[in-house]
């Protein structure tokens, strides 16, 4: 049997030592990583021999198609305007979903429970399939995608949200409630002044990542410029979807640029 490792200390007290755990969480992981190329099939040899395509789709993408771009501005701006009122409207829903989640603020676990779990169900739900749903109720185009960053939105801010307002200092809120004041107006003037950074934070952020997002909300229908890509890579037209994918890159930086001026000099 094998001893524990130990060391002794210079007033002469043994201490034990506890064994490392990085041997065995490294064989668990070789262990699953086997498991997961057999169970998927994956293959080495595959992946080496078609690398090389990557880059031949690549040379077809450069140069772009300049002459494309006129066509592209009018989804673009369909793209913004979507995950923009999405991601309002979410962050602004998330905020009493939250409220009512948390269960510092609600004394109901029942009503805690049973919103925690809506958000739960929410973000389980992939944007896509959100999208293809919203697809068959509205319609083809941009209400549909509008409706998928809605919900996205809503189970991703809410989530953080309610995980602070959990974690927020209490004195002040219950001080204001031996004064009288009702939950509500003790939540609003005590804890969202806490929160409110990082709340607004969280929801710029998300809206940064709605943009590449519906981006691809375009292969089920939900309009914006991912129709105009899946179009380019159904004709094989590599040059068309290399300006897409460049007026993207740059948009994202330019919304990403934006973002963290506004969170650095205002949050």
């Amino acid at each position: 049997m094998l001893r524990a490792k130990s060391i002794t200390l210079p007033n002469g007290k043994v201490v034990p030592v506890k064994r490392s755990k990085t041997p065995v969480i490294i064989l668990a992981l070789l262990i699953c990583c086997y498991y997961s190329v057999q169970i998927t099939g994956f293959d080495l040899q595959v992946l080496v021999k078609r690398i090389n395509q990557f880059w031949v789709i690549l040379a077809d993408m450069i140069p772009p198609n300049w002459n494309y771009l006129n066509k592209l501005w009018q989804p673009l701006f369909d793209t913004i305007k979507m995950s923009l009122l999405g991601s309002i409207l979410g962050s602004v829903l998330a905020l009493p979903l939250a409220y009512f989640a948390s269960s510092n603020m609600r004394k109901n676990q029942t009503v805690v429970v049973v919103t925690k779990f809506i958000l739960s169900l929410l973000r389980t739900l992939p944007t896509l399939v959100a999208a293809l749903i919203a697809t068959f109720i509205f319609g083809i185009g941009t209400m549909a995608g509008t409706v998928a960053i809605f919900i996205f939105t809503i189970a991703y801010v809410g989530k953080l949200l309610y995980e602070q307002i959990e974690n927020a200092d209490l004195k002040a809120f219950e001080a204001m409630q031996s004064m009288g004041h009702s939950t509500f107006s003790a939540f609003r003037f005590a804890i969202i002044p806490q929160i409110l950074p990082n709340y607004l934070s969280n929801a710029i952020f998300c809206f940064e990542g709605n943009v590449r997002y519906a981006a691809i909300l375009g292969y089920v229908g939900a309009g914006g410029i991912g129709l105009m890509l899946n179009e380019s890579l159904g004709w094989r037209n590599y040059a068309n979807v290399g300006m897409i994918l460049l007026l993207l890159a740059v948009t994202v930086f330019i919304i990403e640029t934006i973002s963290e001026t506004i969170r650095k000099k205002f949050l």
